[in-house]
């Protein structure tokens, strides 16, 4: 953080992410949701706001009341939502033409109500943010932006992808730009892309996306131009993974680099406080600020949370046993793959070859360190995670694999794992621990994963691919024409319903699904159908060996 930003956010910072503030108040449980007290502008400058709450501690022995801090929150702090306005993107049009390409009549009607979602997921900060950021825990960004929604009213990292993907569908290119400078600013300003457009999120990014961003953007706009202002926006994103996520893993002699997902701070989320702290205390002290830093990176990777991470303790089902940070997700690599393939790409569209090759060069050493660390051709290994993830075909989907047979494997994988026979969508995982990433709910930026990934140039993978569409747009209207709602997760255990488990309720309207639904519709709207029947996928025997396991644990090294 540089010049005058750092002032205003040490100032933050004891309010919003650490402090005896923030833990009485998040400890007092004055809020089911313990987002919506970081999400509340203060009333008053943050200086006065602390000086009255060290008085008021002081004067109760640090132990406020509950009643007495109830009084102090509604006194000096606004509710939360009040820095945003709704806002009507400039580049919204009646009638795209992508829901032409659309033969079922039901699903064409469908698609238009996503489409009008926009204008009401469309948010823009209030002059004052800018005026007085000190306020808020918002961070100020120049440009409007889609939301999710629910209790999520910022924008947040990786979420924003597949936003895109639907704006650009609904030919809103201006749109997509100015949530794309938002990024590319706090990159300016902080190094990083956040989590979110908060304060507190600043601990932690999300899945390396940006530079796929700037590539669907530049697929319809060709603006070379904006590209050439923010390449070095781009590089500079890349590098902040590099410097602080890269370990190496040693393998029979040689040593390769790859990422994970790591948060190097101590203390309970806070957006999540009182959660964390009472699940540290269930540790000895010494383990507390590890744990913290765990949950942190798990969030990080977006997967918050999932048995992906629950590698440690007694309990496999219990967050205490979370070890992000120990291992090494297959997902995370393929990203930035990807991100240093398109990077060439970039640099040699603008005639920069020496930077392209460098490139190159990097995504050739991270594509042999995948396929030394992370591939592997038999079971049994016990150095891997060998449970079914969506995100184990990662690879395909990036575009980072060597081998031609990958996607007769990766069908293979999927039969072997059974997960065509899941008629509501692909699940998450198979593990049910009550976790939202984990079984009984489906993401739809997991369908879009495998669904992509499957579109190789093979009869049998496609029809798999469409068929898997066909299943989650079914379950996706179906919902829809019961609630009127479009929901982050469905649980599809049961013939498809919003999902649950995980720290809050499932959330409404949420941009990304919207955004796949979207995505599928454009690609297969001439075949899919809003009928009743499910798709049934009968396994299909292939004779290859299976995809990669998804995590190498940096533990048993």
């Amino acid at each position: 953080v540089h010049g005058a930003h750092w002032d205003r956010l040490a100032m933050l910072l004891l309010y919003f992410c650490h402090g005896e503030l923030l833990h009485q108040v998040q400890m007092a449980k004055l809020y089911q949701d313990d987002k919506q007290f970081v999400d509340m502008p203060l009333s008053i400058a943050p200086e006065q706001v602390l000086q009255i709450f060290t008085e008021l501690a002081r004067d109760h022995n640090h132990s406020i009341p509950r009643e007495q801090l109830q009084v102090f929150v509604q006194e000096l702090f606004q509710a939360k939502g009040q820095e945003l306005q709704p806002w009507t993107p400039a580049d919204w049009k009646d009638s795209p033409q992508f829901l032409q390409k659309i033969s079922d009549a039901k699903l064409r009607v469908w698609a238009g109500q996503l489409h009008q979602l926009w204008k009401k997921l469309g948010k823009k900060m209030k002059p004052e943010v800018l005026s007085h950021p000190e306020r808020f825990s918002l961070i100020y960004s120049e440009h409007p932006f889609i939301v999710p929604r629910g209790r999520f009213v910022e924008f947040y990292y990786w979420d924003s992808y597949w936003v895109m993907e639907g704006l650009l569908l609904s030919e809103m290119a201006e749109t997509v730009k100015g949530m794309l400078q938002n990024f590319l600013d706090l990159v300016k300003t902080y190094g990083h892309v956040p989590n979110g457009g908060r304060v507190y999120y600043l601990q932690r990014s999300q899945p390396p996306l940006l530079t796929l961003m700037m590539d669907c953007y530049l697929t319809p706009t060709n603006d070379t131009t904006f590209l050439q202002e923010n390449i070095e926006m781009l590089a500079l994103e890349l590098d902040f993974w590099t410097k602080n996520t890269t370990v190496s893993v040693s393998l029979e002699g040689k040593n390769y680099l790859l990422n994970r997902y790591y948060v190097p701070y101590g203390g309970p989320r806070p957006e999540s406080y009182n959660k964390d702290a009472e699940l540290a205390d269930t540790l000895p002290e010494g383990d507390r600020d590890p744990l913290w830093g765990e949950l942190k990176a798990g969030a990080k990777s977006g997967w918050d949370f999932s048995s992906h991470w629950l590698i440690g303790g007694p309990n496999p089902n219990s967050l205490s046993g979370i070890r992000t940070s120990k291992l090494v997700p297959l997902d995370l690599n393929a990203f930035l793959c990807q991100a240093e393939e398109l990077m060439s790409k970039f640099y040699s569209r603008l005639g920069n070859d020496s930077q392209a090759t460098k490139y190159r060069t990097l995504r050739a050493q991270r594509l042999a360190a995948l396929n030394a660390v992370l591939w592997d051709e038999e079971t049994g290994n016990k150095k891997k995670n060998q449970e079914f993830y969506p995100s184990n075909l990662a690879p395909l989907w990036a575009g980072c694999f060597s081998d031609p047979g990958v996607p007769d494997k990766a069908l293979k994988y999927l039969e072997d794992s059974q997960i065509l026979t899941y008629q509501y969508g692909i699940p998450t995982s198979l593990l049910k621990t009550g976790q939202q990433w984990d079984f009984p709910n489906a993401w739809a930026p997991l369908q879009d994963l495998v669904i992509r990934g499957k579109e190789a140039p093979l009869p049998r993978a496609q029809e798999v691919a469409f068929q898997l569409a066909q299943n989650w747009i079914r379950t996706n209207f179906d919902v829809y024409s019961q609630k009127s709602a479009m929901y982050e997760k469905y649980d599809i255990s049961n013939g498809g319903q919003p999902g649950g488990g995980g720290e809050y309720e499932v959330q409404e309207s949420f941009g990304w699904t919207n955004g796949v639904v979207l995505m599928l519709l454009d690609r297969y709207g001439d075949r899919l159908t809003s009928g009743a029947q499910l798709a049934f996928l009968e396994p299909h025997c292939l004779a290859a060996t299976l995809l990669p396991s998804l995590l190498y644990s940096l533990l048993s090294r």
